[in-house]
């Protein structure tokens, strides 16, 4: 059966929902790529066009990739409709957008793959989930992500920067990139970082610039990004300190971060709520109380002891982590052993 022929309006080039999205990547690899043997259908009503996407590859600690050209992923086919194929055109997006695009992955917990592709058309690595968050309509790695940003000054970053490390001499095994979210803590030496990691796409507090390489990594803010004229708060400057040395009161509250009063990290003055026992820490213990403890410590200045930023299941750098905080008090003793009581707790959120 012949199939009919419909007429369409297309829509602007850069419109930003997410069936213009796809379609503009599909259009984009139709262009660029060769053709693939199997299409999966995507559309209806429209000619199939088949696509190689270039693998990338992401470790954890201390190796994160993203993958050269040379190294090609399985094929992944796409379909698209049009009776025109639109102009490659990235998205024009604020900030809050980006951070919008870049949690719906977070917020699904996007499984980490080199090869597979999410609903979205992008590619589940840590170049494919910037590309996605920046609207790009292609799957870029991070060889050429630059060519979509410029180079910023650290103190200039806000949330929807990027921060890229890039290693031409081995970019499949030295490579990542993050999005920036945001500072958590007066000294502005923590983030909020929004990756598509092992297991699977996350935000979390991290420390500057990243867990290893941190010299490495470089700060860009991309070419499309429409300022909104919000401008970072300064500093509070009334907070004191303590013994140990980080903020003894409440940290600064940055517009446009993970931070701000009343979120989800805690950075409000009544988040943390009624103490939730003695016995909800320690050894074996594990809950949204455990991470929530652990955020709110990164957010005051207290996480020296983390590596890979903190979970929901205690562990020995939470309980150094609160003994530093115990002991900037003041305490020592059984006082500062690094289990908090409702004290500890009532001062973490004062």
């Amino acid at each position: 059966m012949e199939m009919p022929e419909f007429l369409e309006t297309d829509p602007p080039s850069d419109c930003p929902c997410d069936d213009c999205a796809r379609g503009r990547l599909a259009d984009r690899w139709a262009r660029t790529a060769p053709p693939a043997p199997v299409p999966v259908p995507w559309r209806p009503a429209v000619p199939t066009v088949a696509v190689t996407v270039l693998g990338t590859a992401v470790g954890t600690g201390a190796a994160h990739a993203a993958a050269a050209p040379e190294a090609a992923a399985p094929a992944t086919a796409r379909t698209g409709t049009a009776s025109a194929p639109a102009a490659h055109t990235p998205m024009r997006l604020t900030r809050a957008q980006i951070i919008e695009r870049a949690s719906r992955w977070t917020d699904a917990a996007v499984p980490y793959s080199m090869s597979r592709t999410w609903s979205d058309g992008y590619r589940q690595d840590c170049s494919g989930f910037v590309s996605m968050a920046w609207g790009l309509g292609s799957n870029e790695w991070t060889g050429s992500l630059d060519e979509y940003a410029v180079r910023i000054a650290r103190e200039d970053l806000r949330p929807g920067d990027m921060l890229l490390h890039h290693d031409p001499a081995n970019p499949r095994d030295g490579s990542h990139v993050t999005l920036f979210g945001g500072w958590t803590d007066p000294s502005r030496s923590w983030y909020v970082a929004y990756e598509a990691a092992r297991p699977h796409a996350r935000k979390q507090a991290t420390p500057y610039a990243y867990w290893d390489d941190s010299g490495k990594y470089l700060p860009y803010r991309y070419k499309h990004v429409v300022e909104e004229g919000a401008q970072e708060r300064p500093p509070d400057t009334g907070s004191s300190s303590g013994a140990d040395g980080p903020p003894d009161g409440d940290g600064p509250s940055y517009e446009g971060s993970p931070y701000d009063g009343g979120s989800s990290y805690g950075g409000g003055s009544s988040y943390g709520g009624a103490f939730p026992g003695a016995g909800s820490f320690g050894p074996g213990r594990h809950g949204d109380h455990v991470l929530l403890l652990g955020e709110r410590l990164v957010h005051r200045g207290f996480a020296a002891h983390y590596r890979q930023g903190p979970s929901r299941t205690w562990s020995e750098a939470d309980r150094r982590n609160v003994a530093a905080f115990q002991r900037a008090q003041g305490w020592s003793g059984p006082d500062a052993d690094g289990f908090p009581g409702p004290e500890t707790w009532r001062r973490l959120f004062p």
